[in-house]
């Protein structure tokens, strides 16, 4: 199934506009939350069909909140790509033993990110 609705968590406005923007040019419905507890409510409300999840938030980091979704028997099935400033080899090993899918470092690639979308749908 392709992917088409996708949820977007980061704290910075800037961030989340530049994503949003790929993603709504590329015909994706998109949705925003500001921090993992946004994240997890906004979830179980309306189940996105893939998370792109930052790191460095208020309040639970994404590593937390990656591990939440994961261990979710309702939602461990929605992927999620982490896209963080954090670009140590650690960091990226360490977000995928949380359950993330991908690791993108920002400043995200447009065609990376939608490189990797497809290949998830």
């Amino acid at each position: 199934m392709a992917i088409q609705r996708i949820l977007i968590v980061d704290d910075s406005p800037t961030e989340r506009y530049y994503l949003t923007d790929i993603l709504v040019r590329s015909g994706f419905t998109v949705s925003t939350a500001e921090n993992g507890e946004e994240a997890l409510a906004k979830i179980k409300a309306d189940k996105p069909q893939l998370i792109l999840m930052d790191v460095v938030m208020p309040g639970q980091n994404g590593f937390q909140v990656t591990r939440a979704i994961a261990k979710d028997p309702d939602l461990q099935d929605v992927p999620i790509i982490i896209c963080s400033s954090k670009n140590q080899e650690t960091d990226r090993i360490w977000g995928m033993r949380q359950g993330a899918k991908d690791y993108l470092v920002k400043p995200v690639d447009a065609a990376e990110l939608l490189a990797k979308i497809a290949a998830l749908g």
